[in-house]
């Protein structure tokens, strides 16, 4: 039984055909229903011009005029309806200097990437496959349609495009498109570092990203990036093997990044570089520079710590102190890549015990914080200002204020604002501020 997105399809094909104009689904929508996946969205292409089929249904947007492309919106989902096309030479290694529009399906489907993706459906749903993509799906193979090295010079992001399928689908890389994907792999260096953070986002996030992070290792790719990236560095060795058990993003790009043993400033470089949100890459520089919080804390004098009554009093401490730092967030990253990947931090120098015990307790320290933010204290810098003798405003109210937050969070200070006024006297006094 067809859902609603997909009968708004067919209903677009059968008005398109009732013009008179051939019109098929044609695409991921094709793949995703002979694999049985779920179909995020339906593209046709058609022998209709656009102008035509701005004509033919009342609501439309015009999403790319000049390549054939128009959104066909009914109710509230969007269809693109692209006319058929084929493609002039390539300019920078990325997109077509001319399209021309014809009326042949086949040639159509014949300047796509991967035979899997060069498929169509008629409104009967019958399959037209004349590159064989349904059979090398069948045989776990994903294959460029006609030459790989036109095809990867043509667009050099189908050389990510390849990786990401492969992992994502489960496929082989047949050994011909691989071969031309490895040699073409320098003309990454003409695909804009948005683009590539995009795919690279699909793959991390994607059903099996320890095998795309091995294709990217195998075949060097990521040396050719227009920018240079740390994230390069990975091999083999440091293969996030359990990355694919983290439900968030943040976790496993922390994860991946940790793994290759890049220090918070250098992951936030390279977030940077592939033009990642502020937000995110604030996320992840958090997490990252936490743990480093915890490993350094640990490595310092840790004679002193062998003994576990010890080294668990040191963990809830540095762990504490590390949510005031960088907020309880950032702790749970680190939990949750603890959580399925229990003797990680060993390769970092933390033992096995330390591990061990902030996956017991972890959460409990975090849950056992008094407050986590200076909101969240009894008192603010008016009142600080108000009993201090009338002491000018300066950079001792957020060092008095990070003082009483810190002991009131450990348990050592209760929140409430008499006694905070109090320790903030002795604090000022001690300290002569």
């Amino acid at each position: 039984m067809k859902g609603i997105m997909e009968q708004g399809a067919y209903t677009v094909l059968t008005k398109l055909q009732k013009q008179g104009y051939e019109a098929y689904l044609v695409g991921g929508c094709v793949r995703d229903k002979q694999l049985h996946r779920p179909v995020k969205d339906y593209d046709i292409a058609t022998s209709a011009k656009p102008e035509q089929v701005l004509d033919l249904f009342e609501r439309t947007i015009p999403t790319g005029l000049q390549h054939g492309t128009v959104t066909v919106v009914l109710g509230a989902h969007h269809y693109e309806v692209t006319t058929f096309r084929k493609e002039a030479a390539y300019e920078q290694f990325r997109r077509p200097a001319e399209v021309q529009f014809i009326d042949s399906l086949h040639e159509d489907l014949q300047r796509r990437d991967f035979t899997m993706n060069a498929m169509a459906l008629d409104q009967h749903g019958n399959l037209i496959d004349p590159f064989g993509g349904l059979a090398d799906m069948e045989h776990g193979l994903l294959r460029c349609v006609g030459d790989a090295s036109e095809r990867f010079t043509e667009d050099a992001l189908r050389m990510l495009r390849c990786i990401r399928f492969s992992a994502e689908y489960g496929l082989e890389v047949e050994a011909a498109t691989w071969k031309a994907l490895c040699e073409h792999s320098l003309l990454l260096k003409h695909i804009a570092m948005e683009r590539v953070r995009m795919e690279l986002e699909r793959m991390i996030a994607g059903a099996d990203p320890v095998k795309a992070l091995g294709l990217l290792v195998s075949s060097g790719i990521l040396r050719e990036t227009k920018q240079a990236l740390k994230l390069a560095q990975l091999n083999p060795q440091h293969m996030p093997a359990a990355i694919h058990l983290l439900l968030e993003s943040d976790a496993r790009w922390t994860y991946l990044f940790l793994s290759i043993g890049l220090n918070a400033a250098e992951i936030e470089a390279d977030m940077r570089v592939l033009t990642f949100s502020v937000d995110q890459i604030k996320r992840v520089y958090k997490a990252a520079a936490a743990f480093y919080m915890l490993r350094e804390g640990l490595l310092l004098n840790q004679d002193e710590y062998v003994q576990e009554p010890a080294l668990e009093k040191k963990l809830e401490h540095l762990w504490k102190l590390g949510a005031l730092t960088y907020g309880k967030a950032a702790w749970l990253t680190i939990y949750n890549i603890l959580a399925v990947e229990p003797r990680w931090m060993e390769s970092h120098g933390i033992t096995v015990e330390a591990g061990s015990i902030v996956l017991s307790r972890g959460k409990e320290w975090l849950d056992a914080l008094i407050v986590d933010s200076l909101k969240q204290l009894q008192v603010g810098g008016k009142e600080l200002l108000a009993h201090m003798n009338n002491k000018s405003p300066g950079p001792w109210v957020t060092e008095v204020l990070n003082h009483l937050l810190q002991e009131t969070a450990l348990g050592r200070l209760p929140n409430e604002t008499c006694l905070l006024i109090a320790e903030a006297e002795q604090f000022v006094k001690y300290h002569n501020l």
